[in-house]
């Protein structure tokens, strides 16, 4: 019986390794090269990861990566809570409402950022027509300056992927046993209480579920930052993935295979963290 299951998996194998294993396998030989198009390719052993640790570029782009989670992430998380936890209510067109939330995932993550980039436009942006209009002063460059820009990207890739979030967690909630809260209302529980002793610790498993997902969605981030930005101003809103890009595009496939390596690595950090957390939170229960 074991043979036979393990013939079930070998397609997930095969894909699992084609798709996976080998590229992953391939980035760490490639970056133990100098690999660049118009040059005879050599070993380094480890000297692009040398180069990358003395690279301000490098080093500030993994500081913007970093930063750009702890800030867009925990945002997402409240606000997919909120809207999780407005939808579950018993509301009139529940339904209709739900699609509505997702709309902004369904859409292209390049056809968003254009969009927010006429947001944002200088001129004629709609950012710009309320500023204005509430009286908060003249026009704002709002791409122009290093936090502008920052504050901007993470607007933008809350308003896309809130609703992933939102999903996780309604789901969460509607595996919760309706029962627990007739009893908590029976025991004279308020609103608050019952969040906090009942609804937040039986959906912390979907919380980190959701909080897995986008920060290794958040560490791979390019489309949005490659419309809005393209990294500037002056390379403040460089993320690892469009830096390690951007030494693909110029030929130089070793170097930028040693970011994509150490993206990875953090990336691999990340889940094992959470896995570690997982794990502490199922303990405590």
């Amino acid at each position: 019986m074991r043979d036979r299951g393990i013939l079930f998996i070998l397609p997930l194998l095969a894909f699992v390794a084609a798709f996976i294993i080998v590229p992953i396998c391939g980035a760490f030989w490639n970056s133990a090269f100098q690999d660049i198009g118009y040059l005879q390719t050599r070993f380094v052993g480890l000297g692009n990861y040398r180069q990358a640790l003395s690279d301000p570029a490098f080093r500030q782009s993994l500081k913007f990566t970093i930063i750009f989670i702890a800030v867009s992430v925990p945002l997402e998380l409240a606000l997919g809570l909120a809207f999780a936890l407005i939808l579950d209510l018993d509301l009139p067109f529940r339904g209709a409402l739900r699609a509505c939330v997702l709309l902004p995932w369904a859409i292209p993550t390049a056809i968003s950022a254009r969009v927010w980039e006429l947001i944002y436009g200088y001129g004629y942006g709609l950012a710009n027509a309320l500023w204005t209009g509430l009286g908060c002063g003249g026009p704002v460059n709002w791409l122009g300056t290093p936090w502008r820009a920052f504050g901007s990207l993470v607007a933008a890739e809350a308003w896309k992927t809130t609703p992933f979030v939102t999903i996780i967690l309604l789901a969460g909630l509607s595996a919760i046993p309706r029962d627990l809260y007739s009893q908590a209302k029976v025991d004279r529980a308020n609103s608050l209480q019952i969040f906090w002793r009942i609804t937040l610790p039986l959906l912390r498993p979907a919380m980190l579920v959701a909080l897995l997902f986008r920060t290794i969605d958040a560490l791979r981030v390019f489309d949005v930052i490659y419309v809005l930005t393209h990294g500037g101003p002056g390379g403040s809103t460089t993320s690892l993935s469009l830096y390690a890009y951007k030494y693909f595009l110029n030929g130089d496939f070793g170097y930028g295979s040693a970011i994509s390596v150490a993206l990875f690595l953090v990336a691999f950090a990340f889940s094992l963290a959470y896995v570690r957390l997982a794990g502490y939170c199922r303990a405590l229960a």
